[in-house]
């Protein structure tokens, strides 16, 4: 079967190329959607998503992702049910743990059983955005007497941001997408089939989820230049244990842990090393526009069927670049 591929837009968190007028542009463009992080501390996706839906018409908002653990399950409901009438039809509420650093040194909430706590997210919240009156205890939730009023004037899909088997398992069983992030393809096929594994749990095919993958990248000439860009966005997330974990079962267990071990030892050349232009080239999109398209359409031809475009550019005119390289009058999947 033939799945279908949509090209969409990240939004970004230097102000000159974020907010409600890149989401315009994009809609103008042609991209089916635009995707609004959270949780790096410049911009609250909940809030800026309402400003999105109401200044366009026809374009998919979706939240990529809403941490689970400083949103409860009725503020999240309540919110949902909001942009649903803002934008009906068009929204998506993208949710995920988050990371212990984030959750407990930023926010000072205790990072307890991550995977429980979505799936408990999840059944609460289809039941409020259902209409149901909410009596629930679990493990790491509880909410009694809730019920939405007025509700979304049509059903809200739920999608989950995963990395780790057990995280992608339940995704393909609970949720109607699951959002991916710096992913090389040599380790898709492997997550996809555990999203299928889990999607089979409930009844259903990998066909019946939207797999989504965020691309983080620059398009440019000067390819060195590029590596570099991405490279500093990609330690980042090497910095993390969860990720760094993660790296490690994609392919790269020798730069993780030498990341690793050379970021305990506060070594930034080693850490630095550690990210060799190979990891940049798979888990990140560097290069020409025919080499950007190519690796997309790589992806596409692997099983993903929505793209999110995040441009790591340190100019507007190259953000452009980089996004119009995949504007449908540009890029046919």
């Amino acid at each position: 079967m033939t799945r279908t591929r949509r090209i969409g837009v990240g939004l970004l968190s230097r102000a000159e190329q974020t907010g409600s007028d890149r989401a315009r542009w994009a809609e103008e463009q042609g991209f089916d959607s635009v995707w609004v992080p959270d949780g790096d501390g410049k911009m609250h996706a909940l809030t800026l998503s309402g400003a999105v839906a109401a200044t366009t018409s026809r374009i998919t908002v979706a939240t990529s992702i809403v941490p689970v653990y400083t949103h409860t399950p009725a503020v999240l409901a309540a919110s949902a049910m909001t942009l649903a009438h803002l934008a009906p039809g068009r929204f998506v509420l993208g949710l995920g743990s988050s990371s212990k650093a984030m959750m407990e040194s930023w926010n000072g909430i205790p990072f307890v059983k991550p995977l429980t706590r979505v799936r408990e997210t999840v059944q609460v919240l289809r039941a409020m955005l259902a209409g149901e009156r909410v009596d629930f205890q679990g493990q790491t939730l509880s909410s009694k007497g809730f019920r939405l009023n007025p509700l979304p004037p049509t059903p809200v899909p739920i999608y989950l941001a995963a990395l780790r088997p057990n995280m992608l398992e339940l995704a393909g069983e609970v949720a109607d997408g699951v959002i991916l992030n710096l992913v090389p393809l040599r380790a898709l096929p492997g997550m996809l089939e555990h999203i299928a594994a889990g999607a089979r749990r409930a009844g259903r095919s990998l066909a019946d989820l939207d797999i989504v993958c965020r691309f983080n990248g620059v398009v440019t000439d000067d390819r060195a230049a590029g590596l570099n860009d991405v490279r500093s966005f990609i330690a980042r997330y090497f910095a993390a244990p969860v990720y760094n974990k993660y790296f490690a079962a994609c392919g790269f267990e020798a730069e993780a842990k030498a990341f690793a071990d050379g970021f305990a030892r506060g070594d930034r050349a080693a850490t630095a090393a550690a990210i060799t232009d190979q990891v940049v080239s798979e888990v990140g999109m560097v290069g020409t526009e025919a080499e950007c398209q190519a690796q997309v359409r790589a992806f596409y031809d692997a099983g993903v069927n929505t793209v999110s475009i995040i441009p790591l550019c340190q100019t507007v005119e190259d953000t452009d670049r980089t996004f119009l390289t995949f504007a449908p009058k540009h890029f046919k999947p």
